[in-house]
């Protein structure tokens, strides 16, 4: 079993999220008393040490254990609506991934897909629990699909949120990766990224990019998130590390049931990607989602939840498991 180690003091009630000033980017990194003060769920908290990773993980609700994986760049603070949702029909179980926000970052080559699979499965032994069912959104479907792939979890579902699942194709290919490792390995890049990053409005941006509009609490924890240049390091290493090519040629042996939420206006992965996904897969299902961008569970989590109950429900996942 991991050490646990609870947070210094407990989250205020309510939903405030402007109690103390913004702040300059930190030299030393996110910090949970100064930055995480008002953390969504913060009172689900906790600190798990695994044999090389400090975890920040949240925990909530009872029944069947629920995992959320939450996609590149982001955080727990992406499930802040929607978990409490959930919570009230599982157990849910969701951490920040390595290197970001309040996880320690590991070496670089444990960023990868496989690296990151492999991190995830020994937090799950550290907490001795085995999904029922994953969400991941973005890369962390990925990851959830490498993981199930090669054992290390056997859940009865998944279901992947604007899951980044293939890779790019033509120019976007040879371009992209050597570009984020170029970036990746320039100590510079996320210092300056994060300073560059650190205005609100360059936040608002970067979010309205992905075809998607949050409101001012889910700006301001983007804003805090990308003003961390370790959070930014960590999160251009897994965009210069990922290799979906073995991915894509693994995906028909998955015998796990997948569901494939796909929102209509996401820029970031286009809404056709999860059709492709299907051909690799025909036993998959498609949700196709109109006037929804990537972040479409923060957009509407009333809805997303709805779609995984009624998932979960299919697959015969009791509540009362």
């Amino acid at each position: 079993m991991g050490k646990l180690v609870q947070p210094p003091d407990r989250a205020p009630k309510g939903r405030s999220y402007s109690r103390r000033p913004r702040r300059t980017p930190s030299p030393e990194g996110l910090s949970w008393d100064r930055d995480g003060f008002d953390w969504p769920n913060r009172q689900a908290s906790r600190f798990v040490q695994t044999a090389r990773l400090r975890w920040h993980v949240q925990s909530m609700g009872d029944g069947p254990v629920l995992l959320l994986l939450h996609g590149t760049g982001a955080s727990t603070h992406s499930w802040r609506d929607l978990a409490p949702l959930l919570s009230r029909s599982f157990n849910i179980v969701a951490a920040d991934l390595p290197g970001h926000a309040f996880t320690e970052t590991p070496p670089r080559d444990r960023l990868s897909l496989r690296g990151m699979a492999r991190e995830v499965g020994e937090l799950l032994a550290a907490l001795a629990i085995e999904p029922a069912l994953v969400v991941g959104h973005s890369a962390g479907a990925a990851i959830m699909i490498r993981m199930t792939l090669d054992g290390i979890i056997a859940p009865r579902g998944l279901v992947s949120l604007n899951g980044a699942l293939l890779p790019f194709r033509g120019l976007a290919s040879q371009f992209f990766s050597p570009l984020a490792k170029l970036m990746a390995l320039n100590p510079l890049v996320p210092r300056l990224f994060a300073w560059r990053a650190s205005e609100r409005s360059s936040v608002e941006r970067l979010i309205g990019n992905t075809g998607s509009t949050l409101d001012s609490a889910g700006v301001e924890f983007y804003r805090r998130l990308v003003s961390d240049h370790r959070h930014v390091a960590a999160a251009l290493a897994m965009m210069a590390n990922w290799r979906l090519k073995p991915l894509v040629r693994d995906l028909p042996n998955l015998n796990c049931p997948l569901l494939l939420v796909a929102g209509g206006t996401d820029r970031a992965v286009s809404s056709d990607q999860a059709f492709r996904v299907r051909e690799y897969l025909p036993s998959a299902t498609v949700n196709y989602l109109r006037g929804l961008g990537h972040l479409a569970h923060e957009e509407q989590p009333e809805k997303i939840a709805q779609i995984i109950i009624e998932w979960a429900s299919s697959l015969n996942l009791s509540p009362n498991e």
